[in-house]
């Protein structure tokens, strides 16, 4: 069976990566990525829409054969030629299907033009795939990663091949939503991920194989301040310990943007106006 590649990191597996990961189905479809984008690994700060573990289980249920994940640092020297190379000494492609915008080698060098030459003097197929646009604005991980911070979870759903979500261990808390009457699991949000806007969101939560309405706030509790980001979610008719538990967590509109209370009775009246308004 022939391969066929696909070029790129796929942060977000988004409708722009889709065109690209659109590959012959005779082939052995192969993803070539790489773990985190590679300006990220130059640039302090560059936050992700996914985990890995999350992307290459999104590439694996869009059809992908195989994922290969390169590692940057041994191939961020090589010249355009010399990784073209490399690529073709490691998989002997039929296809090769890349992004209209895909950079590759030393500095960022090669280009469309150049991998076109390279294939046509290898007997390469070359798909390269032209922008993919949502009304006049061209789809991109930089643009749904605006979108998240902003809090507009619908508008970047709509853009990715499934909807925004994490997972993280439930750890330990002040246990003072039980005395509010909204007992909440405590996660530390991803470091690695773009930190959503701020605030209380209506979500879904993935617990064991069921889903269970939410309420969530995710931000640094200006209230009961941390130094890191945090998030509490009210499960909606769960009752139980989940110390210790891993929990995916789906934002899917945001309600309202975190806020410090003067008082408790504040917060608990607070807390009921938005579970009335997320559970309606």
């Amino acid at each position: 069976m022939q391969t066929a590649l696909a070029l790129g990191t796929f942060d977000g597996v988004h409708r722009g990566h889709r065109a690209v990961l659109d590959l012959p189905r005779q082939c052995k479809k192969v993803a070539v990525i790489f773990a985190r984008p590679p300006k990220a690994e130059k640039v302090d700060g560059v936050k992700l829409i996914m985990t890995y573990e999350d992307k290459c289980r999104a590439l694996k249920n869009i059809g992908m054969d195989e994922i290969v994940t390169l590692d940057f640092r041994r191939v961020c020297n090589l010249s355009p030629q010399d990784f073209l190379s490399y690529l073709q000494r490691t998989f002997s492609p039929a296809v090769i299907s890349c992004g209209f915008d895909y950079r590759f080698g030393k500095d960022a060098a090669g280009d469309a033009a150049l991998l076109q030459n390279f294939c046509k003097a290898n007997d390469i197929t070359l798909c390269c795939r032209p922008p993919v646009k949502e009304g006049e604005k061209v789809i991109s991980s930089t643009m749904i990663r605006g979108l998240l911070k902003d809090g507009d979870i619908k508008a970047a759903n709509a853009l990715l091949s499934e909807d925004f979500s994490f997972e993280a261990v439930v750890v330990g808390g002040h246990r003072l939503g039980r005395t509010l009457g909204f007992p909440t699991i405590n996660q530390v949000y991803p470091p690695e991920l773009t930190p959503l806007r701020f605030g209380v969101y209506a979500t879904e939560i993935i617990l064991d194989g069921q889903t269970y309405r939410g309420m969530t706030d995710i931000g640094i509790r200006p209230t009961f301040e941390t130094d890191y980001i945090i998030s509490e979610t009210y499960i909606h008719g769960f009752s139980g310990d989940l110390y210790g538990k891993t929990v995916r967590v789906k934002p899917l509109r945001f309600i309202r943007d975190e806020k410090k209370f003067s008082s408790i009775n504040e917060l608990k009246k607070q807390l009921e106006q938005d579970k009335a308004a997320i559970l309606l």
